[in-house]
């Protein structure tokens, strides 16, 4: 296990393995988010208090899980970064933030919108949502810190000690719905609560979220690679092959 999570810390390995990667995750991708969504907001069945507003919950829902499970991956590679000084896992940091935000922003918006027609207001100081606001300026925190330094080691330093402090959070946004009296709806134990005939496009959301995330992640992955390797003979020649064709 160990030799092989080693040879994801050779850049040119992991940047060959993306690229092997990205079109299945792409093209996964692509057919769920059309079955998903097309089957939540076209065909499963209108709530029976909520009417048709709760459609919104197929993009809701797996981009508030995946905003905190993106986050989580961020910790993980923050912490191999500062204990094993793995330059890869800085990469991976500065890879999966704008992605992570991208979710926090469409899960607050979504929620918004959905909030509107429910609580009658767009926005309101609940603990569910502020914590997931205050997630949304970490992952801004994160992308800033590594555009403020020209090393690259001490950016991916500054971003992993950040993600690091960041993930008391985590908990609270998951255990405020238990910990405070909140307007936002509880936990559905894993959809188990849901009816069969919403919960299954649901659950082809969340997953096809999370192909579509690590998709994402992999390609700016990629980019970020041929950055801080623009000047290995790896990354000329295939400069070179690209400008030959």
């Amino acid at each position: 296990m160990w030799k092989a999570l080693h040879q994801l810390a050779i850049p040119e390995r992991l940047y060959r393995l993306c690229g092997c990667w990205i079109p299945w995750l792409a093209a996964l991708s692509a057919l769920l988010l059309v079955i998903g969504l097309g089957w939540g907001f076209g065909f499963a069945p209108a709530d029976y208090q909520q009417g048709e507003s709760y459609r919104i919950m197929y993009l809701h829902v797996p981009a508030a899980m995946w905003s905190m499970g993106l986050y989580l991956a961020m910790a993980v590679a923050a912490f191999v970064g500062v204990v094993w000084q793995i330059k890869m896992a800085d990469l991976a940091i500065a890879a999966l933030a704008p992605v992570g935000a991208i979710c926090t922003l469409v899960a607050l918006v979504s929620g918004a919108a959905w909030g509107k027609p429910m609580w009658g207001t767009w926005w309101i100081w609940d603990a569910r949502l502020t914590s997931e606001l205050v997630l949304l300026f970490l992952y801004a925190g994160v992308i800033a810190l590594w555009h403020a330094f020209d090393d690259r080691r001490l950016a991916g330093r500054a971003a992993g000690i950040l993600v690091l402090v960041g993930v008391v959070n985590l908990p609270i946004i998951h255990y405020s719905v238990y910990w405070w009296n909140t307007l936002h709806q509880g936990s559905t134990n894993l959809q188990q609560t849901i009816d069969p005939s919403m919960r299954l496009p649901l659950r082809i959301c969340i997953f096809a979220f999370l192909t579509l995330s690590v998709t994402l992640t992999l390609m700016r992955l990629r980019n970020l690679i041929l950055q801080l390797e623009r000047r290995r003979p790896w990354v000329v020649a295939l400069v070179n092959k690209g400008a030959a064709r």
